[in-house]
């Protein structure tokens, strides 16, 4: 986006979130948040998504939408009443904002609603563009119903579902807790390690939304990396990163005693998915392999042999 724009950001506060914000304020735009607290400052807008309510005209003069809201699925195990917040939260904020778009006058010209991988379910080494069908498993049934609630805006405004893979970061994101196992020597691989794991850096993330509030792009958009990568690939080059060896095996019985159900569609499924759509739009990755993204992990200062 070269021109200023006023933003409306659900889900600020998380871990993309932040992120993103901070890019969109260090570039010029307005960033304002929705918060569930009574406001502190006059970029905020106060809205309680649970109740599915918000401020009136918190969308007059917005430009673009981007709604990243919906409680961690990292939290478990994934007991009965946490799977039913795993999805109402997902459905009530974005029920929230899909209602005010549609009731506004001046409805904004982009909605940027999150989605997830998890709408493949585990589909092996088969190649996953925007038009594979949806799989199976709780997270699938999750995102499709996700999915909808947000469609329902596109008779409005331009609107688009960014399906994200595993966001790489130092500091945050899926492969936080894999980097003080590694770190103390336990790095590992999981199951087989053949599973395919759908994998992006933040900074690639915060670009392709960027991206994407701009560019004339409707429907789901796969955000992960052009080259896809094993989950074996991953673990074994956060250890060649860090410098730490990658020595043990955990069989699936084993990760499936501690997480349950949970290992399988976290842990242990298979998403080769591909980002054609991002790629058709002119995206142009900063990390278009997984070492590349990896390499951020590095301790030492960067330079061309920390990239595999």
């Amino acid at each position: 986006m070269n021109e200023s724009r006023t933003i409306l950001v659900a889900g600020a506060s998380g871990f993309i979130g932040t992120a993103l914000t901070a890019t969109l304020a260090s570039d010029g735009h307005d960033v304002r948040r929705l918060v569930r607290r009574e406001p502190i400052s006059p970029v905020e807008t106060q809205w309680q998504p649970e109740r599915r309510q918000l401020a009136p005209g918190a969308l007059d003069g917005i430009d673009v939408v981007i709604n990243l809201a919906g409680s961690s699925i990292s939290q478990l195990p994934w007991t009965a009443k946490r799977r039913t917040r795993i999805l109402e939260s997902r459905l009530d904020a974005t029920a929230t904002l899909v209602d005010a778009i549609t009731a506004s006058p001046t409805p904004p010209s982009a909605f940027l609603n999150a989605s997830a991988s998890g709408f493949y379910g585990d589909r092996g080494d088969d190649a996953l563009s925007e038009n594979a069908v949806r799989g199976t498993g709780f997270l699938a049934d999750v995102t499709a119903r996700w999915e909808a609630e947000a469609q329902r805006a596109a008779a409005f405004t331009r609107t688009v579902l960014l399906r994200t893979g595993i966001v790489l970061a130092k500091g945050g994101g899926a492969a936080a807790p894999l980097v003080p196992l590694t770190l103390a020597g336990l790095g590992s691989r999981l199951g087989s390690g053949q599973q395919w794991w759908p994998w992006i850096s933040l900074v690639d993330e915060v670009r392709a939304i960027q991206h994407l509030a701009s560019e004339d792009v409707h429907g789901a958009v796969n955000l992960v990396g052009p080259t896809p990568a094993t989950s074996e690939q991953i673990t074994r080059g956060l250890a060649r990163v860090l410098r730490r060896p990658h020595l043990f095996a955990l069989p699936t019985w084993l990760l499936r005693l501690p997480l349950r159900d949970a290992a399988d569609e976290l842990l242990l499924s298979s998403q080769r998915m591909l980002p054609d759509q991002l790629m058709k739009s002119g995206f142009r990755f900063t990390h278009d392999s997984v070492g590349a993204a990896l390499a951020m992990f590095d301790p030492r200062p960067p330079s061309e042999d920390a990239y595999m």
